[in-house]
């Protein structure tokens, strides 16, 4: 299991009333795409990991600012897309790892070995997009 640590501040409470089961699942702005700048695909790192996440057609905001065609980055770490439940705000665990203050780059800690990672753009609430906006999954290896 890889432990998580964001080294920059995070504003990353969840809003009032995004409890619920069931969120409203918004579209997602129009040609909006989201991608690692680093690390790459089977690229070989030292830990911390530096990780920069790139987005096109759409801007970073803060958890909570509810601004039009605006979210924030979440990193999958050695979890499927698959096993993430989508219709509600995503947990805060060392697999979903936010980024609520509107960061593009951290630094993450992680175990020697092989693991997967795989950004996931949401909005304000920590809510998915309908479809979610999502980077390909990549493998890295930490030495």
């Amino acid at each position: 299991m890889s432990r998580a640590v964001v080294t920059l501040a995070v504003a990353a409470l969840l809003p009032l009333g995004v409890v619920q089961a069931d969120l409203n699942r918004p579209a997602p702005p129009e040609g909006v795409e989201v991608y690692f700048i680093t690390p790459t695909d089977g690229e070989t790192v030292s830990s911390p990991v530096t990780v920069r996440m790139g987005l096109k057609g759409a801007g970073v905001a803060p958890a909570g600012v509810d601004r039009p065609d605006t979210g924030h980055h979440h990193l999958l770490v050695n979890k499927d897309l698959d096993d993430v439940n989508l219709d509600a705000p995503l947990p805060f665990t060392d697999q979903t790892v936010h980024f609520g203050g509107g960061q593009t780059e951290a630094e993450l800690e992680l175990e020697s070995g092989t693991h997967t990672l795989q950004l996931l753009f949401m909005d304000y609430r920590h809510a998915s997009f309908d479809p979610p906006v999502v980077s390909e999954q990549i493998t890295i290896t930490v030495e």
